[in-house]
């Protein structure tokens, strides 16, 4: 694993001393001008998000660390966690000044079950040093954080689900509207914010908005942690300026030969060797952290059939496109590695593809098909040539 610089220069609880000393629009303002961007994937302004939450009038408010990292080749969030728990812990309790939140919940991916201890330990480590609880730091602030363990359900990842699950209910996504922000956990307003991007907001309360956007793109500003696998010979966790290229990338990992590369994990876009220019970036190609290597050993097809395979599984069921598109898609494959599916057919299911990325519920089934499209579009020529020799 490599380390992460910039979270390892940060000097303990500046960030929240720095929060301390300013109003809640100045902190949210501060977010604002550096133009945090939501880690988890989406790319949602942080900024906005706390804005709303802080304008909501309601008696209790609540800041939700979503770690619950299921994301196929996503691992930096465990990684950030068992290296950088105070950082995380710092971010949230600055979030809960900047909304006007008194309770913070960290939401632990099931699998992550056995970080619970250390977190716990790190709690109470706050809790006496007046990091968490009342007066913080001698100061009318009062904020405390639990830990909440997840069942195990990718459909988690997505904040109403996450939320559902917090209540006691089954993972599933709500419709939005209402939104979070104004009806969230228990019916009050619940900003819920990545691993990644509270730490990166204690570090930008701590160094300033200017130090932050220094680097990255006008767009995309600042860095990005990467969890990197695959066919490469250095993988691990890495953090690159937003902006860098895919060539760059995979020559700092030592993949400079791979064929392709999967960006956003399993629900993101395969990029071919001849796309490579290309930018890692919100205007380009956004990710949540998940780079997977292929190399040119790899066969596109059998990394279809197991993505969609983990969809099918990991769907909750609420909506049809989700539950039967990822399942006639998965056929699809199969047809294809048999040599059974002509033109015309690939040509529907992409359409029904399309159509997923439009009509389901949530993120799960509008982004489940992408790998498909993708691998689809790029190497139509490579997998439609077992057809035409099973032909011939």
């Amino acid at each position: 694993m490599n380390s992460i610089p910039t979270y390892c220069a940060q000097i303990p609880e500046a960030g929240l001393r720095a929060a301390l000393r300013q109003d809640r629009p100045e902190i949210i303002g501060k977010i604002s001008a550096s133009g945090l961007k939501g880690r988890g994937g989406a790319g949602f302004p942080t900024a906005v998000k706390w804005n709303f939450a802080a304008a909501a009038q309601a008696e209790r408010k609540f800041i939700i660390c979503n770690a619950d990292e299921g994301e196929p080749g996503t691992f930096k969030d465990r990684v950030i966690l068992m290296e950088h728990p105070d950082l995380v812990f710092e971010g949230m309790t600055i979030a809960g000044k900047a909304v006007g939140a008194r309770e913070g919940i960290l939401f632990l991916r099931g699998e992550y079950t056995y970080l619970r201890s250390a977190l716990e330990e790190t709690l109470a480590k706050r809790r006496r040093c007046n990091l968490l609880g009342k007066t913080i730091l001698g100061s009318p602030l009062e904020f405390d954080i639990r830990i909440f363990i997840g069942a195990g359900a990718y459909i988690c990842g997505e904040e109403t689900a996450l939320i559902e699950c917090l209540e006691g209910f089954r993972g599933e996504p709500r419709n939005r509207p209402p939104f979070p922000v104004n009806t969230g956990y228990l019916g009050y307003p619940s900003v819920v914010n990545n691993v990644e991007t509270l730490a990166w907001a204690a570090c930008i309360l701590a160094n300033g908005p200017q130090w932050f956007k220094s680097v990255g793109t006008e767009k995309s500003t600042g860095r990005k942690i990467f969890s990197i696998s695959g066919d490469c010979r250095r993988p691990g966790v890495y953090e690159f300026p937003l902006g860098i290229t895919v060539a760059q990338l995979l020559q700092e990992v030592d993949g400079a030969d791979a064929r392709a590369v999967q960006i956003g994990g399993a629900s993101g876009q395969c990029v071919p060797a001849r796309d490579f220019a290309r930018t890692i970036a919100f205007e380009d190609i956004p990710t949540g952290g998940s780079v997977i290597v292929f190399g040119p050993q790899r066969d596109m097809l059998d990394m279809l059939h197991n993505f969609l395979e983990f969809f099918t599984d990991e769907s909750c069921g609420q909506c049809a496109p989700c539950r039967l598109g990822n399942a006639k898609l998965l056929e699809g494959v199969e047809m294809l590695q048999a040599g059974s599916c002509s033109m015309a057919y690939l040509k529907e299911l992409c359409g029904l593809g399309e159509t997923m990325q439009v009509a389901s519920k949530c993120g799960l089934g509008q982004s489940s098909p992408s790998a498909f499209l993708s691998v689809v579009e790029h190497f139509r020529e490579e997998i439609m040539g077992r057809t035409l020799n099973r032909r011939g």
